[in-house]
């Protein structure tokens, strides 16, 4: 479980990240990374979106825990940003199939696309 400073709950957050942000896809998931460099400096926050073509509630939760587990393993890189950041993480249909190694492959591929070094 990601701690309650690190989540992104608000739908203007989501909004703001999945628009301005950078993003980046896979054949699992797609990332969206927002950064505002000029704002004082804040824990990153993260968002995970899994829609209905990911499968049924069950599939989606545990798709939805995989994810948030993998991205626990990179919020050290993440916080290392400057300034503000916000990640949303977006599950694509393949993902419900993928193996927990191949979405840890395909979600640290894209983060390390999307990163501003």
């Amino acid at each position: 479980m990601l701690s309650a400073v690190h989540r992104l709950t608000t739908s203007d957050g989501f909004r703001r990240t999945v628009r301005q942000g950078r993003r980046a896809g896979s054949a699992t998931v797609v990332v969206h990374l927002w950064v505002d460099p000029d704002a004082t400096p804040a824990p990153v926050q993260v968002g995970f979106t899994v829609g209905k073509a990911v499968g049924n509630a069950a599939t989606r939760n545990r798709v939805k825990r995989r994810l948030r587990h993998l991205t626990r393993e990179h919020l050290a890189a993440l916080e290392e940003l400057p300034g503000r950041a916000a990640l949303v993480v977006r599950a694509l249909p393949a993902a419900s199939k993928a193996s927990y190694a191949s979405l840890g492959a395909d979600l640290a591929r894209t983060l390390s696309r999307v990163s501003p070094s």
